[in-house]
């Protein structure tokens, strides 16, 4: 590793102990663009390193909000605005009791360098709250919503911070934060992304992630001569970008046999009935165990981690962050797996990630293959500052082309740099370089 990049990683890991998740993403991101450092050492003179690695701003405020009951109750909310040499900030909203500033942080830094390849305009940002929506009736996740954007309107703005949907965030915590932020703020623009479609949402939008992440796939199986097309395939999760990646794969050929959800999941092996899926998830908001009841053959097991034992050919991991460890790696290795293509944020632990790179099959890291819901967000905000709406066919064709070209650039930049192949290498590269140039034409800020 670069001596330089070596001191800055130390200096992170002093500044930020006890910040596990964030670590992570930063010795991932140091070490893959150490090769770049070498070749430009004006990233070195003008500090950007020290400068990436530190949050433009962190913002941590209070949120309380009254249940059905009357009771009172008080959860944290963040907003990490990490860099914005791109454009307005950008990034989810994550809804989970799990999140802390570590999680944001985390999420923020790898946002910089996935809507950096996406070629659009949007800087990387994240935030969110602790709050848990699951089990809440409507009136107090509007409640929660309600107070989470008193404070955060504050912050964000159409051409300062777009947020959007992520983890607990979707349609309906979506609008009543747009019908507070419209409320305070007396304007109506396009200052959160996955509206609905009846007040200035794109068409597309929902499905973007889960087929951006078949489209990138797909790219790479096309590198090695194969495709979709009668492969066996599991998929984590169950949530926007689970469902849509199944749907998506299956319309390309693929079996898909499993699904899960935080509780446990689901091994279907005569292929997921994905309209069940939908309507206990999307319409009555169950559990995937609900999904054996419905279909005949298909078996339930508590707990996640076995969902990758099953044999497939290709898997792509749309849950969560460090789902897919080590030791899951090697036994999708040893049944044969040829592709892993994360739709998740880091769903692979680092020894993983080190298992499918050595093991040369296709391996693509979130922030290249998962860009597809960002880059339609973006697409969004075009559409919101035109005041048009385009069709489905049109904002599918555009994310299609967008994942292409981050596949392209990915695999350019690996082979540029050495790492033929490497699309961790490829990905953190190509994103890297794109704001490192425009952090240097803006000077010291």
């Amino acid at each position: 590793m670069n001596a330089y990049v070596e001191k800055v990683l130390k200096e992170v890991e002093q500044r930020n102990q006890g910040e596990a998740l964030f670590l992570q993403a930063v010795k991932e991101v140091l070490e893959s663009i150490s090769p770049v450092i070498e070749r430009h050492k004006e990233y070195q003179d003008a500090s950007i390193l020290e400068r990436i690695c530190e949050p433009e701003r962190q913002i941590i405020f209070r949120v309380p909000w009254q249940d059905d009951k009357g009771a009172f109750h008080v959860n944290r909310g963040f907003r990490v605005q990490f860099n914005s040499a791109l454009g307005p900030y950008k990034g989810g909203l994550r809804l989970h009791p799990s999140v802390n500033l570590s999680t944001i942080k985390f999420l923020g830094f790898e946002q910089i360098f996935k809507n950096s390849l996406t070629g659009l305009m949007m800087g990387g940002g994240k935030g969110g709250s602790d709050f848990d929506p699951k089990g809440k009736s409507d009136n107090e996740v509007m409640r929660f919503c309600q107070s989470f954007m008193t404070e955060l309107c504050k912050y964000i703005d159409a051409d300062t911070d777009v947020p959007a949907g992520d983890i607990g965030t979707g349609a309906r915590e979506i609008g009543y934060m747009f019908g507070q932020y419209k409320r305070i703020r007396n304007v109506f623009h396009g200052v959160l992304t996955g509206k609905g479609l009846t007040y200035g949402g794109s068409l597309a939008r929902t499905q973007a992630t889960g087929y951006g992440v078949v489209y990138f796939c797909n790219e790479m199986l096309k590198d090695r001569g194969t495709s979709f097309d009668g492969k066996t395939v599991v998929v984590s999760g169950s949530g926007n970008v689970a469902i849509y990646a199944v749907e998506k794969a299956q319309s390309l050929g693929a079996k898909v046999v499993a699904m899960s959800d935080s509780n446990g999941y689901i091994y279907d092996k005569d292929g997921i009935d994905l309209s069940i899926v939908k309507q206990l998830k999307e319409v009555e908001r169950k559990r995937i165990k609900e999904y054996a009841n419905l279909k005949k053959g298909a078996v339930y097991t508590e707990g996640c981690k076995g969902i990758w034992t099953i044999k497939c050919d290709i898997a792509l991991p749309c849950a969560t962050q460090n789902e897919l460890d080590g030791e899951a790696a090697k036994t999708l290795l040893k049944n044969g797996v040829i592709a892993v293509v994360e739709g998740a944020n880091m769903p692979s632990t680092p020894d993983a990630v080190e298992a499918f790179i050595n093991a040369k099959i296709a391996y693509a890291p979130g922030k290249a293959s998962n860009a597809g819901g960002v880059a339609t967000s973006g697409l969004e905000m075009a559409q919101n500052s035109q005041r048009l709406s385009w069709t489905f066919e049109e904002v599918d064709n555009k994310l299609h082309q967008i994942m292409i070209n981050i596949h392209k650039n990915a695999k350019e930049a690996a082979e540029e740099y050495g790492t033929p192949g490497n699309m961790v290498n490829g990905a953190n590269i190509a994103g890297f370089k794109k704001v490192a140039t425009a952090m240097l034409a803006h000077g010291l800020i």
